[in-house]
């Protein structure tokens, strides 16, 4: 008897997130093949926008909230959101509700907190909901792990993006020094306060490279972006790689 995907019948929807479907496409197109890889009916609905972490973030407050009355609207219909980005996660189920309080409209509440509940990181998705950690991947490379800011403090992933990694067939993991450091970007932060974000940002990509990593990996690609661009710029050979284009890789794919 053949044993049933993990997913299998089950309908998901992708939250792509705005710097991924603009900046970063291959990472939503990982997580669709890995999802339909693990049986799973993956929908993209086309009504989606930003989370309005941005506009929450710097205080906009009133201008972030049509982006959470949409959230709440496009993802209504899913037992299941799925994202590959702890921040975008965290800023859903941490500051949506607070925004929707805000507002006294008590069904919008409702909603939100509900569709809140319902979205998950990647890791999170694979591991608590599917109850897989070896997802079939395949990757022999050298990699070190930055866990983001947003994914350990808000969305609180905490290791399931290690178990994960560990299960990966034909991977070596190097511990990366100061990994609980910050790596700079943190969203505005980074605009409003460039010269400390680029020096975090040094910081963390010298700690890249003490590991001798041939890819740095988290599972956010607007952190991964920082640390890319400053690792480009000191020619270190490293690259920067989501988790879900590791997990989306089988054997025979080139990479």
């Amino acid at each position: 008897m053949t044993t049933p995907a993990p997913g299998a019948g089950m309908r998901v929807a992708l939250f792509a997130t705005c710097i991924n479907d603009t900046m970063f496409p291959q990472t939503p197109k990982a997580v669709v093949s890995l999802l339909e890889r693990l049986g799973c009916e993956v929908d993209f609905p086309l009504g989606q926008t930003c989370c309005g972490q941005m506009f929450t973030n710097t205080g906009y407050f009133d201008e972030a909230l049509p982006t959470v009355r949409r959230y709440a609207e496009v993802f209504a219909a899913y037992d299941h959101i799925v994202a590959p980005s702890g921040s975008c996660v965290g800023s859903v189920r941490d500051q949506h509700p607070m925004l929707a309080e805000r507002t006294g409209d008590r069904a919008l509440v409702q909603q939100v907190r509900s569709v809140a509940s319902r979205t998950h990181d990647l890791s999170e998705f694979l591991v608590d909901v599917l109850g897989v950690t070896d997802v079939g991947a395949y990757f022999p490379h050298r990699i070190t792990y930055h866990p983001t800011c947003h994914s350990v403090r808000v969305a609180k992933v905490g290791d399931r993006p290690m178990r994960l990694l560990k299960a990966v067939r034909g991977l070596t993991i190097v511990p990366l020094p100061a990994s609980e450091q910050c790596c700079g970007f943190g969203g505005t932060f980074s605009m409003k306060n460039p010269d400390v974000s680029v020096a975090m940002g040094a910081d963390k990509a010298h700690h890249v490279m003490e590991t001798g990593a041939e890819y740095v990996v988290t599972g956010d690609n607007s952190c991964l972006m920082h640390i890319g661009g400053v690792l480009s710029r000191l020619n270190s050979g490293i690259r920067p790689i989501h988790l879900a284009e590791i997990l989306a890789t089988t054997e025979g794919a080139r990479r």
